[in-house]
C-alpha cells in the first residue's frame, strides 16, 4: 500500500449551517461537495459507520482550507448529542490546527469576530518548537481548533530533524 498523506478529517457537529458559517466567516473555507441526506437502513449504519442503528446522516458536507485536507463534516439525526466533545487529554480527544501568516494578528481578529479564545498567543522560544507561536480557540460546538505560525525553521529542523509537511510547500 503507497500512502500519499492525509485526504480529510471527518467530525460531527450538532448543526450543519452553524459549522460551515463558523469555517467560512473565520478560516475562509470554501464547501467543495454536499451530500444531502444518506438514505440508509439502520444495519448499514451499524456495520459501515459504527453509529447506532437509529441514527441517519442528515448532510455531510467537504469543505476546503487553504492549502491543506480537506474537513467533512457529518450532520446525523437519531442520536442525543448531549456528549461534550472530549477533552484534549482525553483518549480520543483531538484539535484541528490551522497555519496563518501571524498569530498574534489572527488572534486579534478572532476576538474582534468574539471567537472562544483560550489564553494566549503563546511563543515558544526554545526546544524542538522554538519558532513556534500557537493559540488554542472553541468551535461555537465546543470542538478544539488552534492556529499556529512560525517565525522560520522550527528548532528540531535546525538541529537535522526530518521536514515536516506544511501548507507553505
Amino acid at each position: 500500500m503507497k500512502i500519499f498523506g492525509i485526504e480529510h478529517f471527518g467530525f460531527t457537529v450538532p448543526d450543519m449551517d452553524e459549522a460551515v458559517e463558523f469555517f467560512e466567516t473565520i478560516f475562509g473555507a470554501v464547501t467543495a461537495l454536499e451530500t444531502g441526506k444518506i438514505e440508509a437502513d439502520g444495519e448499514y449504519m451499524k456495520r459501515r459507520l459504527g453509529v447506532p442503528g437509529n441514527c441517519r446522516i442528515e448532510n455531510i458536507k467537504v469543505l476546503r482550507v487553504g492549502n491543506g485536507s480537506n474537513l467533512e463534516i457529518f450532520q446525523y439525526s437519531g442520536d442525543d448529542g448531549s456528549v461534550e466533545p472530549k477533552r484534549n487529554s482525553q483518549p480520543g480527544g483531538f484539535h484541528i490546527a490551522f497555519q496563518v501568516d501571524d498569530a498574534k494578528a489572527a488572534a486579534d481578529r478572532l476576538r474582534a469576530k468574539g471567537v472562544d479564545l483560550l489564553e494566549g498567543p503563546t511563543f515558544v522560544e526554545s526546544g524542538p518548537m522554538a519558532g513556534l507561536t500557537w493559540l488554542y480557540l472553541r468551535a461555537p460546538w465546543g470542538l478544539f481548533l488552534e492556529i499556529v505560525s512560525m517565525d522560520g525553521p522550527l528548532g528540531y529542523a535546525r538541529d537535522g530533524g526530518p521536514k515536516l509537511w506544511s501548507p507553505l510547500d
